[in-house]
């Protein structure tokens, strides 16, 4: 099930500062809008439980990209393998990685 931060995300189509845009409030049956400040309307629960499917991909692929960088290694490590073995092998080194973990 997808946080509603991310549900806010995807309904807002872009970043969210949840210090000064949007503030969520959990009074112990879970997180809700307390304060809406953006020129974007308030979304009712309903907009928001449609937008479920696109903030579990959301997430998925937020997943899948931490792991991708953790085994493209670092700047230095790319460049360093590109210089001893050519840039094809590691552009074939990466696309590996990326079908190993593969986005929705």
């Amino acid at each position: 099930m997808a946080t509603l931060t991310n549900k806010i995300r995807q309904y807002v189509g872009s970043e969210v500062d949840f210090t000064l845009d949007v503030k969520l409030q959990n009074d112990g049956q879970g997180d809700y809008i307390k304060e809406w400040n953006l020129d974007t309307a308030q979304p009712t629960q309903a907009q928001l439980d449609a937008l479920e499917t696109q903030a579990d991909d959301y997430e998925f692929n937020l997943g899948q990209i931490a792991k991708r960088k953790d085994e493209y290694g670092s700047a230095d490590q790319q460049m360093e393998n590109i210089i001893e073995n050519g840039l094809e092998a590691e552009q074939t080194r990466i696309q590996s990685i990326k079908d190993k973990y593969p986005k929705r």
